[in-house]
């Protein structure tokens, strides 16, 4: 098939998604991005309940502009017990795109296709993306090393090369991108597209504390640390005192329990349960536990702007 532009495939004026952020995410987020021209992505996870999901699917409707579009992240695994639900109300309610992440996407695919909603999937290798390509993906996620939270471990440049060579559908890049030359970068590297995120947190309509909007104003790249500290894979956090003192590895206990086939899922997702909390926590409100999820991208974070305005400098 033909690698279509991410303007054609969502039908959006530039060829930028705002990556789905865990707590940061919102409507009002969304509805900015979509009047700029570009694509937005929630995580279905950011709703406690199914009704509040399905109050943001009919509110993204309603605001939806003539060249914006909107989707939602799903976890397609069974560490997430709502992805059913979630995936049932966001086919009802309607969506431009679904991008899933951590599992496999094949009832996602199915059940989206039924109704007219496009999806994408993450992917951090060439195995993974051609497993997704060969059950009806529209495009991939790739997501690099420059990632903020969950992150691959191939760079930009190798990841989409790697992925267009081996798959016959788009390549959209994840990580690394926090100005006009970043995106143009990942578009010579045979991307469509790109997903920005960690420029976003710091904006006035993010949903998470002035804190941690702050903290992203204030410390840059070379502040950013890989950790297993939050769900025993890697993560990229703010290298703040309190991540310094309690380190980024697992502990021995943890590592030895992580090799045991029995238990190493229970150890993971108590390991991920324990450490949402404690970004959520510090998302919401200022604590000396501080732990912030970002990408490197934020040393172009100079202020905390509206959302259109980190739009205009992603494409100037």
């Amino acid at each position: 098939m033909t690698k279509s532009s991410l303007q054609k495939l969502l039908n959006i004026e530039h060829p930028v998604i705002m990556a789905p952020m865990f707590l940061v995410s919102n409507v009002s987020m969304s509805i900015e991005a979509m009047k700029e021209g570009i694509a937005a992505c929630i995580p279905a996870l950011n709703y406690r309940t199914l009704e509040e999901l399905r109050q943001a699917c009919r509110e993204l409707k309603a605001a939806k502009t003539e060249n914006g579009a909107y989707g939602f992240n799903l976890i397609v695994n069974k560490s997430n017990p709502k992805f059913m639900g979630q995936l049932e109300v966001i086919c009802e309610e309607g969506a431009d795109f679904i991008i899933t992440s951590l599992g496999s996407p094949r009832s996602t695919i199915e059940a989206a296709h039924k109704v007219g909603i496009k999806v994408f999937c993450d992917v951090v290798g060439e195995e993974h993306g051609k497993k997704v390509a060969s059950l009806g993906a529209d495009a991939l996620i790739a997501v690099n090393n420059e990632a903020g939270g969950h992150r691959g471990d191939q760079g930009p440049e190798q990841l989409i090369k790697n992925l267009n060579e081996t798959c016959a559908i788009p390549v959209i890049s994840a990580g690394g991108v926090g100005c006009k030359a970043d995106i143009d970068e990942m578009l010579s590297y045979g991307a469509i597209g790109v997903s920005v995120g960690s420029p976003f947190i710091a904006t006035q309509e993010s949903s998470v504390s002035q804190e941690y909007k702050q903290a992203c104003v204030d410390y840059g790249a070379d502040d950013i640390v890989v950790t297993e500290k939050i769900s025993g894979t890697p993560c990229t956090v703010i290298k703040t005192p309190y991540v310094e003192k309690i380190g980024t590895k697992q502990t021995t206990l943890e590592r030895i329990l992580n090799k045991n086939k029995k238990l190493k899922k229970w150890v993971k997702m108590i390991r991920f349960s324990i450490g949402m909390k404690a970004v959520e926590k510090a998302a919401n409100q200022a604590t000396y536990k501080t732990v912030w999820v970002a990408g490197p991208s934020i040393e172009y974070t100079k202020a905390i702007l509206p959302v259109k305005e980190v739009v205009k400098k992603l494409l100037d």
